[in-house]
């Protein structure tokens, strides 16, 4: 996520004809995906933060696939450019702490000090490498403290590969993309972007924002303190908040939650009301709320908000 304010546009794969993002697509697309369940809208959405990433190291299919068998509704992924001009899924402008790039002999002399919002960054940066060369890497878990069995299993992923694993799911799964390094955003103020003016405008372009959860219920020394009035603010102009990220472990949890993560989301999808969650742990997630907000028989789908992004994405011009 962005230094402490992510806005992005929520993507929902529609499903309803051909894709040429992959050779393979064109053998599957004979794939009903009309009589698929629709998206779920009765309850807030669990967002698959870079997939089922507490589990499986970030931005890889597997990561995502598993995502998706947990209960996600949305998987979502970061977005950057290689040096030969494809999209992959990664997080980290540098390759360093989720690749094993420091032990590829061959890219020893590619290491590079940049200058990165504002600062200067030194490592192995993914704009510097080809495809082809991104692909013969293997990804890792970025924390230490998760399990490090899947370590060196996984490559990186392409953005039409990340697409094709939502637009093949059993059940309409939606994308939610961030463009990494949001120059613009980050030369304004939180004031500024979370001003009513602002929010006014980005309402034009977008159904939902993703402030870190910290900028709506700003913490004391590890404890909650009193809430903003950002989600309010936002749900008078129609805006969906979707506030990121959520963890299990209890170094990620302030002191009122008392170690125990059903106690977080029970905090912000109650008391705070917020429309979604970006959390690295899609199963717990989807266990708490098959608990409280089991699945109904006769759930509407989500033809309302599918309605809507194709108005923007008309007005725009797509």
């Amino acid at each position: 996520m962005a230094a402490f304010w992510l806005i992005s546009i929520i993507v929902l794969v529609l499903l309803s004809g051909e894709s040429n993002a992959n050779p393979a697509a064109s053998q599957q697309s004979q794939l009903d995906v009309n009589h698929r369940k629709p998206l779920q809208t009765f309850r807030p959405y669990n967002i698959a933060h870079r997939g089922s990433n507490g589990e499986i190291p970030e931005e890889t299919t597997a990561a995502y696939l598993r995502a998706i068998e947990e209960g996600a509704d949305f998987i979502e992924s970061d977005i950057l450019a290689t040096k030969d001009g494809h999209l992959i899924c990664f997080h980290d402008v540098i390759l360093d702490a989720t690749t094993d790039i420091a032990n590829r002999t061959e890219f020893a002399n590619r290491k590079r000090t940049y200058e990165v919002e504002r600062q200067n960054v030194t490592g192995w940066f993914v704009v510097d490498f080809t495809l082809e060369e991104l692909k013969s890497l293997r990804v890792k878990q970025r924390y230490n403290f998760r399990d490090q069995h899947y370590n060196g299993k996984y490559q990186i992923i392409t953005f039409d590969e990340y697409i094709l694993i939502a637009l093949y799911a059993d059940r309409v799964v939606g994308i939610y993309p961030e463009l990494k390094n949001p120059i613009f955003i980050n030369e304004h103020s939180y004031y500024e972007i979370t001003s009513d003016a602002y929010l006014a405008f980005i309402r034009k372009y977008i159904v939902g924002i993703g402030p870190w959860k910290d900028t709506i219920v700003p913490p004391i020394n590890n404890y909650l303190g009193p809430p903003t009035d950002l989600v309010a603010r936002a749900h008078a102009l129609n805006l969906q908040v979707h506030p990121y990220t959520f963890r299990n472990e209890n170094m990620f949890l302030h002191f009122d939650f008392h170690q125990d993560p059903y106690l977080e989301y029970e905090y912000w999808l109650g008391e705070i009301g917020v429309d979604g969650l970006f959390t690295d742990f899609t199963g717990t997630l989807h266990r708490f709320q098959e608990c409280t907000t089991p699945y109904p028989k006769n759930e509407k789908n989500a033809e309302a908000l599918l309605q809507k992004i194709n108005y923007m994405l008309k007005d725009s011009g797509y």
